[in-house]
């Protein structure tokens, strides 16, 4: 098997797409937490960051591997 060069450290195929797996449950992970942070603003707050209660319904209803 053959060994990937990462900034300049060799590293096994597996060890790779280990470390982008877990990169991928945390950004899942991530999306989820905003997401429900989202439903917690009021609606000033909601307004200083240029959201209405409909653009928070539809991001806080996606799915967590949907961007």
């Amino acid at each position: 098997m053959s060994v990937i060069t990462l900034n300049g450290a060799a590293t096994h195929p597996r060890r790779l797409r280990w470390r982008e797996f877990r990169a991928g449950l945390n950004e899942w992970a991530q999306r989820t937490r905003s997401r429900y942070e989202l439903t917690s603003l009021d609606e000033r707050q909601l307004m200083d960051v240029g959201l209405t209660q409909a653009d928070v319904e539809k991001e806080s209803n996606k799915p967590f591997w949907q961007p």
